[in-house]
């Protein structure tokens, strides 16, 4: 019997759907051959659709076929242009060596190297940007002139003389990696200096001076020759620093470091020790040239004034000297000496240059 859920006067109950009538059989098993008739024709509608897309897909790999047939035909007639295409391709590659120079004349003459490879040409010259020498390589018909440029500046030209037409472009792809080489260059300076400069006092780092320092013991131990070793310290740092307080201390540091890079040569070496100390390395130099080169930082820092608020400092400092070979043969042993001389300078009285055994007089 079969039953369902109705609302009735009595309330809602379980009533007979067919009134109390068996319901036959012959009903459910049509239904049950239904289902699986469809469910058949399903499975087929499914296979006709796959044969549908892999006739597509034949289709389609017809079509690619035929494209590539026609690309190979396209590569046959293009064949020059490709192989013309790909050299530039490796120019670009084969100069990547360029760009890596750490100098200025090292990618000067990596560059000269690869247009020897590439094109043909007589000179080759590279000129700064701020010369007038490039207006004369203009008026010559023989001179090909490139302007370098990198993406902020020009940075040069290059003047190459007895330079094809057909060779211009490559010229071109060369010239544009050496305008980045310079850029690199010039970046690799300017963070090499910042890396090696102590930022308050602009002389170099300890660490720059002292591996400079072991680089001249080296060469003068190589060559036989002299050299020197100042050993610098404010007298009465501390006292500026309590009583004007650590800015004005810092006024101090800063007016001496640029005194003494005022006061020595070029191939020597001015580097912060530590605190209110400064070293100098002076290379090819005996204690008479450490002696005057001493005595001159001394005086200017005695004459310099420093302004600290409403009070005008005197600055003065204290030298320790050491020679090399006489006062040591190591580094290490010249600081040592140099810092006994200094020693014996504040003993004194300060505002004083004075050598390691007391040379000369």
């Amino acid at each position: 019997m079969l039953y369902t859920k109705q609302k009735t006067k009595e309330g809602t109950g379980f009533v007979q759907l067919l009134k109390g009538q068996d319901m036959p059989y012959f009903p459910i098993i049509l239904l049950v051959f239904y289902i699986i008739i469809m469910r058949l024709y399903a499975g087929k509608l499914v296979f006709q659709s796959e044969g549908i897309e892999h006739e597509e897909v034949l289709k389609e790999e017809k079509v690619f076929q035929k494209l590539l047939k026609q690309q190979m035909v396209l590569y046959d007639e293009k064949m020059d242009l490709e192989s013309e295409a790909l050299k530039i391709f490796t120019l670009y590659e084969m100069t990547e060596a360029i760009t890596k120079s750490p100098t200025e004349d090292a990618a000067f003459a990596i560059l000269k190297e690869k247009l020897s490879e590439h094109v043909i040409y007589k000179n080759c010259y590279f000129l700064d940007p701020l010369s007038d020498e490039i207006n004369k390589y203009r008026k010559i018909d023989d001179f090909y002139v490139f302007v370098l440029r990198d993406k902020k500046s020009k940075t040069g030209y290059l003047a190459i003389e007895g330079l094809s037409e057909t060779d211009k472009e490559k010229v071109m792809i060369l010239g544009h990696q050496f305008a980045l080489s310079l850029r690199r260059v010039k970046l690799y300076k300017e963070i090499e200096k910042i890396a090696i400069t102590d930022s308050l006092t602009g002389v170099h780092t300890r660490r720059y001076a002292l591996e400079r320092f072991q680089e001249e013991i080296r060469r003068s131990q190589a060559h036989k020759i002299k050299m020197s070793f100042l050993m610098i310290d404010v007298d009465y740092f501390k006292k500026f620093n309590d009583k004007y307080g650590h800015l004005t201390g810092d006024r101090v540091l800063r007016a001496v470091g640029k005194i003494i890079r005022n006061n020595i040569r070029e191939i020597d070496i001015a580097g912060r020790y530590g605190g209110e100390e400064f070293c100098v390395v002076l290379p090819d130099t005996d204690s008479e040239g450490a002696k005057y080169a001493a005595e001159r930082i001394r005086s200017a820092a005695y004459v310099a004034v420093v302004q600290a608020y409403d009070a005008k400092l005197k600055v003065t400092v204290s030298i320790g000297v050491s020679t090399y070979p006489k006062d040591g043969k190591t580094y290490n042993d010249l600081i040592d000496k140099a810092d006994i001389a200094l020693y014996q300078a504040k003993k004194e009285g300060r505002n004083k240059v004075c050598f390691f055994g007391n040379e000369p007089k």
